[in-house]
């Protein structure tokens, strides 16, 4: 028996199969590459979820869509996160719960984020 993959764990992988490309791919492409006998409508269904979230470009291609990635996992994450955020009645209170669970690394480095937005790497 398959082992179930985590929660966007799928979707994952065929961003990261997309990036790894660097060209447009169909959905039989993306089931290809990555093997794992996925059925081509496991594949097709996460790339429509991907689509509508705004994660990938899909252009015509032949009878299908070949599909280009926006976002990366990173992208893709914190568009997760701020759906999540948006479910809740009280941002602050989310904010203040979600902050009170991070690590001290992880809060140091989102410290230096919001003091230094722009930058890509935090100092360390």
């Amino acid at each position: 028996m398959q082992q179930r993959r985590a929660k966007g764990g799928l979707e994952s992988e065929v961003l990261a199969t997309l990036w790894a490309a660097q060209q447009p791919m169909t959905p039989a492409d993306v089931a290809e590459a990555l093997g794992d006998d996925l059925a081509y409508t496991t594949v097709q269904t996460a790339l429509v979820r991907l689509h509508a979230k705004g994660a990938v470009r899909r252009d015509p291609a032949g009878r299908a869509y070949a599909y280009t990635p926006i976002l990366d996992d990173a992208g893709l994450a914190a568009d997760r996160m701020q759906a999540l955020l948006a479910t809740g009645k009280d941002r602050v209170a989310v904010l203040r719960r979600f902050v009170g669970t991070l690590s001290a690394e992880d809060e140091a480095a989102l410290n230096d984020l919001l003091r230094h937005p722009g930058r890509d790497q935090p100092d360390r």
